[in-house]
């Protein structure tokens, strides 16, 4: 049987890194047989090609080129990762996908939804994520959360602005795709990984 593929989504702070863990503390010690993986990134090529979108030093990179590489380590990830490990009946769990690019550089950058969905056309045909769970919390009180913006990450340092757009690019994709399911994060980080574990049984992703 073909393995399950869940993403995770959310605005720089929403504490995906956090969830991630605990949820692989839940599907470890339930026995369930999962690969935990990210984007950009997760395979050798595509996590080069990671080094190069979050350098701080290339701040002349255009929005096009952005959404392309983006684009080409997520086609990368998928064939060389993600695709065997489906193909094995593995649960995917993937910090970040495609979502990202719509909300990112299609919303953020003004590149369009239309762009997005062209260059990521592979991905969105061959590979749908069974569920998406997006962690729902402003920019405003994620970066309070985290204490402000990594300046060493070129995308996390482009301003209060921008991430504001990020988030509302997130809010239009909710009704276009059913599969994303919005997370209220207001409470503790347990209490935000109780509502994941009763959604991930409740959407039948793990029994």
């Amino acid at each position: 049987m073909r393995g399950k593929f869940i993403t995770f989504e959310g605005c720089e702070g929403s504490g995906k890194s956090t969830q991630l863990r605990l949820l692989g503390e839940y599907l470890t010690q339930r026995g369930v047989d999962f690969l935990m993986t990210r984007e950009p990134g997760g395979s050798a090529i595509a996590e080069d090609i990671r080094k190069i979108i979050l350098n701080p030093a290339y701040t002349e990179m255009c929005p096009e080129c952005e959404a392309l590489l983006y684009a080409s380590a997520r086609i990368q990830h998928l064939k060389e990762i993600v695709e065997p490990a489906l193909a094995a009946g593995r649960l995917v769990v993937c910090d970040r996908y495609v979502d990202s690019s719509f909300a990112y550089q299609g919303e953020a950058r003004g590149l369009g939804a239309d762009f997005i969905a062209e260059i990521n056309g592979y991905a969105l045909e061959k590979y749908p994520p069974d569920l998406t769970v997006f962690l729902d919390i402003s920019p405003k009180a994620a970066f309070e959360r985290k204490h402000g913006a990594d300046q060493n990450d070129r995308i996390e340092a482009l301003g209060f602005e921008f991430h504001e757009k990020v988030y509302k690019g997130y809010k239009k994709l909710l009704p276009k795709f059913p599969r994303i399911v919005a997370v209220d994060c207001g409470g503790t980080k347990f209490e935000t990984a109780e509502i994941i574990k009763n959604l991930l049984i409740d959407k039948a992703i793990i029994k």
